[in-house]
């Protein structure tokens, strides 16, 4: 009884040093006097600590709104999002070899705003919604895949490396954004039947791109690593695969992609190492030997999967990484990327690299603890998604808030701890306001 009441102490403590230390970062970001962790109420505390777990009301779409633009490059109106927003005036601006808008963002939109729409329904936002729907469906090449930029003038670049239209992730992105659209769209005949023609024709794509003739493994600087995934080692775009054919299969219950969806899930799984008590502590690769924190959804795809096809091995891979590795991240300082190597069966770190950290790092492990809630009902990750958000208002090595509430703007990344990249695009601002509806 003496140990269960230390530890009780223990999670008390815990509990209250991060809502005091979240407390006063973000009140000194909204203005309040904190010079100490006694200045700060239990009043306010509280406060700061509900708006961080249930964040929606934070939402601000002002400048989303602004990089939103409608065009008409044929018979159909459609709608982008302007990808960069150039600090100080946040003129719009171009990038060169790609273009000024693209699948990826767009999107990303689709599904931020189909969340909201679910929040607070809108006939504005179900229209600008269908906008971005027509944008998507208009950039599917006729391979099945998606081109992921547009030009100024309107065409497709169809050429450029991160513009093909092959298995990638703005194809899975786009499948993904259009199957979260669906039900919304449901009314409408037309629509819903040119996104089932567009999701036939991708996901036939990607049951033929993926091989699972050869489910083998390979060592990479040291790492045993699955070799079955997209781009052979690609872990964080199988996540994003699974994320995205799930609702199909749902719908479908083909067997070629509930097999797909399986060998992913297991190609993912090897590429786990660590434990509870070893690092890396559950942590999930994302390319040959490196994690990195863009993109890395593979707890998150695997407790979607583990609910939906009733796998608790699943379940219990993701929360090995949520449960350990995340508590690291944060205890040790977040970074955009960390490369391990293995010395007589033990791991160790290779190459850390700290910056640049964005959004788009935080909110893979904002989704995945959110899930971990929904499927656990644990308290304890009310408080860790509270601590992964507060990144937004100053909890962060910058100091600096990184999402302005009265505008919507999110800053694009911290470059150091004295450096802020106060750009504010597309993925940085579709990412916070992800991360916010969570």
């Amino acid at each position: 009884m003496a140990l269960l009441s230390n530890n009780k102490n223990k999670l008390v403590f815990f509990k209250n040093s991060l809502v005091i230390s979240t407390a006063i970062f973000i009140l000194s970001a909204c203005g309040y006097q904190t010079t100490s962790r006694s200045s700060i109420n239990q009043q306010d505390k509280q406060k700061v600590f509900e708006k961080l777990v249930d964040s929606k009301s934070l939402i601000n779409l002002k400048h989303f709104n602004y990089l939103f633009a409608e065009i008409k490059p044929g018979d159909r109106k459609m709608a982008v999002i302007q990808i960069y927003s150039e600090y100080p005036d946040y003129s719009y601006a171009i990038e060169p070899a790609e273009g000024f808008a693209c699948v990826d963002d767009v999107a990303r939109a689709i599904v931020m705003l189909s969340n909201q729409l679910k929040i607070h329904p809108d006939d504005a936002l179900l229209k600008k919604l269908k906008l971005l729907v027509e944008f998507v469906l208009y950039m599917q090449n006729a391979n099945g895949y998606f081109n992921n930029f547009i030009w100024h003038d309107l065409s497709i670049n169809t050429s450029y490396k991160t513009s093909r239209a092959n298995i990638n992730w703005w194809s899975f992105r786009a499948l993904w954004s259009l199957q979260t659209v669906y039900e919304l769209v449901n009314d409408d005949a037309d629509i819903t039947a040119r996104i089932d023609i567009a999701i036939a024709k991708v996901v036939s794509n990607i049951k033929k791109d993926i091989p699972l003739d050869s489910l083998t493994t390979e060592r990479v600087n040291t790492i045993e690593i699955a070799t079955w995934l997209p781009y052979k080692y690609g872990a964080d775009q199988a996540a994003l695969a699974i994320i995205s054919l799930l609702p199909y299969y749902h719908k479908t219950h083909d067997s070629e992609v509930l097999t797909l969806i399986n060998e992913l899930a297991n190609g993912i799984i090897q590429m786990q190492k660590g434990d509870a008590n070893h690092f890396p502590y559950g942590m999930f690769l994302s390319w040959k030997n490196q994690w990195h924190s863009w993109g890395n959804s593979q707890a998150y795809a695997l407790l979607l999967a583990g609910q939906q096809l009733e796998n608790k091995e699943y379940i219990k891979s993701a929360l090995l990484e949520v449960d350990n590795f995340y508590p690291y991240i944060l205890k040790n300082g977040f970074a955009e990327s960390i490369s391990i190597k293995q010395n007589v069966g033990k791991y160790s770190e290779q190459q850390r690299k700290p910056y640049p950290q964005i959004a788009y790092g935080i909110r893979p492990m904002v989704y995945a603890t959110a899930e971990a809630f929904n499927i656990t009902k644990d308290k304890k990750y009310t408080l860790q998604l509270a601590k992964l958000k507060s990144w937004l208002f100053a909890n962060n090595e910058a100091r600096q808030v990184m999402y302005d509430e009265s505008n919507g703007r999110t800053y694009d990344a911290i470059n150091a701890s004295n450096n802020i990249n106060m750009n504010s695009g597309a993925e940085s601002t579709i990412e916070a306001l992800l991360i916010l509806q969570k």
